[in-house]
Protein backbone atom coordinates (compact mmCIF):
# COMPACT_ATOMS: atom_id res chain seq x y z
CA UNK A 1 0.00 0.00 0.00
CA UNK A 2 3.16 2.24 1.08
CA UNK A 3 4.20 1.82 -2.33
CA UNK A 4 1.06 2.80 -4.45
CA UNK A 5 0.92 6.13 -2.59
CA UNK A 6 4.13 6.70 -2.76
CA UNK A 7 3.73 5.95 -7.09
CA UNK A 8 0.36 8.61 -7.00
CA UNK A 9 2.27 11.07 -4.73
CA UNK A 10 5.33 10.97 -7.43
CA UNK A 11 2.55 10.57 -10.96
CA UNK A 12 0.34 13.96 -8.94
CA UNK A 13 3.85 16.12 -8.81
CA UNK A 14 5.14 15.34 -12.00
CA UNK A 15 2.75 17.38 -14.33
CA UNK A 16 4.06 19.96 -11.68
CA UNK A 17 7.80 19.91 -12.29
CA UNK A 18 7.09 19.67 -16.40
CA UNK A 19 5.21 22.96 -16.50
CA UNK A 20 7.69 25.05 -14.73
CA UNK A 21 10.55 24.39 -17.11
CA UNK A 22 8.04 25.81 -20.22
CA UNK A 23 10.44 28.10 -20.33
CA UNK A 24 13.27 25.97 -21.30
CA UNK A 25 14.26 25.78 -24.85
CA UNK A 26 14.26 22.04 -25.78
CA UNK A 27 16.04 22.30 -29.62
CA UNK A 28 18.85 19.55 -30.72
CA UNK A 29 21.70 22.47 -31.74
CA UNK A 30 21.78 21.62 -35.40
CA UNK A 31 18.12 23.54 -35.70
CA UNK A 32 19.32 26.14 -33.57
CA UNK A 33 20.04 29.87 -35.45
CA UNK A 34 23.41 31.40 -35.88
CA UNK A 35 24.57 34.23 -32.89
CA UNK A 36 24.67 36.71 -35.87
CA UNK A 37 20.74 36.44 -36.35
CA UNK A 38 20.19 36.95 -32.48
CA UNK A 39 22.63 40.24 -32.55
CA UNK A 40 20.50 41.19 -35.90
CA UNK A 41 16.88 40.85 -33.64
CA UNK A 42 18.66 43.33 -30.87
CA UNK A 43 19.59 45.36 -33.45
CA UNK A 44 16.02 45.80 -35.22
CA UNK A 45 14.22 45.76 -31.57
CA UNK A 46 16.67 49.03 -30.77
CA UNK A 47 18.11 46.77 -27.94
CA UNK A 48 21.87 47.54 -27.09
CA UNK A 49 23.57 44.28 -26.23
CA UNK A 50 26.35 43.74 -23.89
CA UNK A 51 26.22 39.87 -24.09
CA UNK A 52 24.68 37.24 -25.58
CA UNK A 53 24.42 33.87 -23.70
CA UNK A 54 22.96 30.57 -23.45
CA UNK A 55 20.74 29.73 -20.31
CA UNK A 56 17.93 26.77 -20.00
CA UNK A 57 19.01 25.78 -23.13
CA UNK A 58 17.54 29.81 -24.88
CA UNK A 59 19.58 32.14 -26.21
CA UNK A 60 19.51 35.31 -23.67
CA UNK A 61 20.40 38.74 -24.78
CA UNK A 62 21.61 40.66 -21.96
CA UNK A 63 21.75 44.54 -22.39
CA UNK A 64 19.28 48.12 -22.62
CA UNK A 65 16.36 48.43 -24.40
CA UNK A 66 15.69 51.48 -26.54
CA UNK A 67 14.94 53.85 -23.44
CA UNK A 68 17.92 52.41 -21.47
CA UNK A 69 16.63 49.88 -19.02
CA UNK A 70 18.56 47.12 -18.59
CA UNK A 71 16.77 44.02 -20.01
CA UNK A 72 17.14 40.20 -20.35
CA UNK A 73 15.65 38.75 -23.17
CA UNK A 74 15.17 35.12 -23.79
CA UNK A 75 14.69 34.13 -27.56
CA UNK A 76 13.91 30.73 -28.47
CA UNK A 77 17.04 29.36 -30.57
CA UNK A 78 15.19 28.10 -33.39
CA UNK A 79 12.31 30.18 -34.32
CA UNK A 80 13.76 33.80 -32.74
CA UNK A 81 10.65 34.42 -30.52
CA UNK A 82 11.10 36.20 -27.67
CA UNK A 83 9.72 33.98 -24.75
CA UNK A 84 10.29 36.82 -22.14
CA UNK A 85 11.56 39.85 -21.72
CA UNK A 86 12.89 41.02 -17.58
CA UNK A 87 13.77 44.90 -17.39
CA UNK A 88 14.49 47.15 -14.72
CA UNK A 89 12.50 50.16 -14.16
CA UNK A 90 13.63 53.90 -12.72
CA UNK A 91 13.09 52.52 -9.35
CA UNK A 92 15.57 49.40 -10.06
CA UNK A 93 12.34 47.04 -9.85
CA UNK A 94 12.60 43.94 -12.12
CA UNK A 95 9.64 43.26 -14.04
CA UNK A 96 8.74 40.13 -16.34
CA UNK A 97 6.82 40.06 -19.68
CA UNK A 98 6.27 36.28 -21.04
CA UNK A 99 4.81 35.19 -24.05
CA UNK A 100 5.81 34.47 -27.79
CA UNK A 101 5.86 37.62 -28.93
CA UNK A 102 8.30 40.45 -30.63
CA UNK A 103 8.43 43.91 -28.70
Amino acid sequence: MKKILTIIGFLAGFPVGVALADDDCFVPMTDWQPRDAIARLAEENGWKVRRIKIDDNCYQIDGRDAAGRQIEVKVHPATLQVIEIEYEDDDHTRRNKKGRHNE
